[in-house]
């Protein structure tokens, strides 16, 4: 199952309506003060108001980076002072189910809690809990914002083909190359589709893979190395 990185989730979002706000009053200086208290009041409401934000925001953010420390960590057998380990993967497991589940619970509803419904359901996954991940992986591409609902759609995708819903599986793929996002590409979603269909329609296979043969880097080489495994045509 694909996972979010820290690097995928950093967002310059709260910095873009920062500026936004610091703007607004530079601009609207003069107004504030030609009103006299009663904007004066309104304007100091509106600050208070974005500082509370700012400190929710703070927390689910600071909850939701405990969490991925707790499931990046390594396991040793022999704990390290101040390095955070687990002796098992089930001690782990159940240490990262904990973070986020408390995390979903607390702010349900939020970029931060819908993240956390995503590595639930990769969590339930990993552990073959394939009816419980899809019910996660539903519930982030239902309510999560784009970014984070094309994730879960294509982990759905592979739950899918796993258990022989195909249809279903290519629909969502094909769905995800026509709409892709930053965490989803459209050569991702090509490059698997190819995959899924390689062995039963290697026609098609080789039909999506073509226009990538010629992109460079880490997809080129890829689709090159799938083109090896198509039977000859």
């Amino acid at each position: 199952m694909a996972r979010i990185t820290r690097k995928e989730l950093k967002s310059d979002k709260f910095a873009l309506e920062v500026g936004q706000t610091v703007s607004f009053f530079e601009e609207h200086r003069q107004e504030i003060l030609r009103y006299g208290a009663i904007a004066l009041g309104a304007a100091v409401l509106i600050a208070g108001f974005l500082v509370y934000q700012k400190h929710q925001r703070a927390g689910r953010e600071e909850a939701l980076s405990s969490a991925i420390l707790v499931q990046e960590a390594p396991i040793e057998a022999a704990p390290r002072p101040g390095a955070l380990t687990f002796p098992t993967q089930a001690a782990k497991d159940e240490a990262t189910t904990k973070a986020f589940s408390s995390l979903a619970a607390k702010y349900p509803g939020s970029t931060e809690g819908e993240v956390a419904q995503y590595y639930l359901g990769a969590i339930e996954a990993d552990a073959s809990k394939m009816p419980e991940a899809e019910k996660r992986f539903q519930e982030v591409a239902r309510h999560g914002n784009a970014n984070f609902a094309s994730l879960a759609k294509f982990s759905l995708a592979q739950i899918y083909y796993s258990d022989g819903r195909d249809a279903q599986g290519e629909a969502i793929l094909r769905d995800l190359m026509d709409h892709p996002t930053t965490l989803v590409s459209k050569e991702q979603a090509t490059i698997t589709l190819a995959r899924y269909l390689m062995i039963k329609r290697p026609a098609e296979a080789r039909k999506l893979l073509d226009p990538l043969k010629t992109v460079g880097g880490p997809v080129g080489q890829l689709v090159l190395s799938l083109y090896g495994q198509l039977p000859p045509q």
